[in-house]
């Protein structure tokens, strides 16, 4: 049975947990890492539950929760989610829940980092329930503290320089979102009270958009300030150069956030703010989102196939395959290639998922990342080899595998509006290729390094939180239906709102 108000139980409650291991004594470090794994249980219990229940032929928003906040503003606690929505927070919940498990290994300031991981999954679950652009802004920014923190004090030797830049970064996307959140507040006025509104559902209604936002170089300004402030959470290229640099020095929990969640923020952001609210300027703008894809996609291969640690390789292939969804989003001439960009999303998040738990389970033994100063390691750890070789196979579109489905949607739905951009776009698939290949190659095969003969193999925690990635990386290559038939009401729903 489900509580009521389930969506605020689902945002809250690592919150509950943050805050118990808060009172926990010092000497206690492993009852503060159940107390986090504790925390993480229900809220997977009830996405998974969500998942189930949610009414896929409905266009609107589901388990609603509304009530006044600060209402002299006219600013509500308003949630709800929808087939975009619904995927976005099973993830969530998913990777919380294995994140605070493959954290299991840190062994200074336990308490500061459980309970400010906690804080950052109460954080990113209120970003893809809220209704509210108020609320969505609070939870948007409430993720730079946590995350600041995690990458500044527990990364690696860069840490100082990683976190400022990511934060410095994200606060300028911050800005520019703020902006743009006002522009609209004093830009509208809401037809039964004439009150402004952060409302995202009045808000998408034009008929409560007053003389200044009814000016076209307001509204190409106010979709440029937010399609700059969600391109640099994805990131797309020109706007990426924090993601290597936060992924490096990330712990591993960490990284498996920031590229599993995080950077799906901001696809959600454009998909949730930007297309209801200017869905004219989205029409105009979708050549220029599509050559950003592109871009992503050829450049992200190139500087990945360039690099020697294997953390910055993965890094850099976020980028691109993140571009196959910036290009899928920027089709409105049918539903399939959006299909497939939401799909890449959600698989997107579990293969690079597994990729960063990988690179943990490495660096734990070898303390090194460099590609070459490995070989042969599939006869030292067979296992671990088996499931890279897997993980490689699903980042790099292995047909079978579920980022073949979602990649090829992608490229089949937007040939049809973009075809030199998509025909360029499939050069990405094949540069994919040669990097995980070639990496495979260098560390797994050949003459074995006698440096490295003696490696532990990998250990049953960490099998344990490779296995149900890995389980729906196999499920959703054979039948992605799961999750297409999760998002395709409100995809097909939010294209008919930008062409009409």
């Amino acid at each position: 049975m489900l509580p009521d108000h389930l969506l605020s139980w689902m945002i809250f409650f690592p919150l509950l947990g943050a805050g118990l291991i808060l009172l926990v004594p010092k000497k206690y470090p492993t009852l503060m890492k159940l107390i986090a794994v504790a925390a993480t249980i229900p809220p997977l219990w009830w996405a998974a539950n969500l998942y189930v229940q949610f009414d896929r032929l409905s266009t609107g928003f589901q388990y609603v929760e509304k009530v006044p906040w600060i209402s002299a503003f006219n600013i509500n606690y308003y949630l709800g989610i929808d087939g975009i929505s619904v995927p976005m927070v099973l993830l969530t919940a998913l990777l919380a829940f294995l994140c605070v498990i493959a954290s299991w290994n840190i062994n200074e300031h336990v308490r500061g980092y459980f309970a400010l991981f906690l804080l950052l999954n109460t954080s990113m679950v209120g970003v893809f329930c809220a209704l509210d652009f108020f609320l969505f802004y609070v939870f948007w920014e409430l993720m730079l503290l946590p995350m600041y923190f995690l990458i500044g004090v527990w990364g690696g030797p860069n840490k100082e320089y990683a976190a400022i830049k990511f934060f410095l970064f994200t606060l300028v996307g911050s800005v520019l979102m703020l902006i743009v959140m006002l522009v609209f507040y004093f830009g509208s006025v809401e037809p039964t009270t004439g009150l402004h509104s952060f409302d995202l559902t009045i808000l998408a209604d034009q008929a409560v958009h007053q003389a200044l936002l009814k000016d076209h170089t307001v509204r190409w300004l106010s979709y440029l300030g937010l399609f700059i402030g969600f391109a640099i959470k994805i990131p797309l290229v020109p706007f990426h150069t924090w993601l290597p640099d936060a992924h490096v020095e990330a712990p591993t929990a960490i990284s498996v956030i920031l590229a599993g969640v995080l950077l799906k923020m901001g696809t959600y952001g454009i998909l949730r703010i930007s297309y209801p609210l200017l869905p004219d300027m989205a029409l105009a703008f979708a050549l220029y989102g599509a050559i950003f894809g592109l871009v992503s996609i050829i450049y992200g291969a190139l500087c990945a196939m360039a690099q020697t640690d294997l953390k910055k390789l993965i890094a850099y292939s976020s980028i691109s395959h993140m571009g196959f969804v910036m290009l899928g989003m920027s089709v409105f001439t049918n539903t399939t290639a959006i299909n497939g960009a939401v799909l890449q999303m959600f698989n997107h998040g579990t293969v690079t998922a597994m990729l960063f738990l990988l690179v943990g389970v490495i660096y734990d033994r070898a303390h090194i990342r460099d590609i070459d100063g490995f070989g042969g390691l599939a006869k030292t750890m067979p296992i671990y080899a088996g499931y890279t070789g897997l993980a490689f196979f699903a980042g790099l579109g292995l047909p079978g595998l579920s980022s073949f489905i979602s990649e090829a949607l992608v490229l089949v739905g937007s040939f049809q509006q973009y075809k030199i951009i998509t025909i360029t776009a499939t050069t990405g698939i094949i540069l994919t290729a040669a990097y995980f290949l070639w990496t495979m190659q260098r560390m797994f095969l050949g003459p074995q390094n006698k440096k490295w003969a003696e490696l532990p193999e990998i250990s049953l925690r960490e099998a344990f939180t490779l296995t149900p990635l890995a389980l729906i990386v196999i499920l959703l290559g054979f039948y992605p239906m799961p999750v297409l038939d999760l998002i395709g009401t409100t995809l097909k729903h939010t294209v008919a709102m930008v062409v009409g």
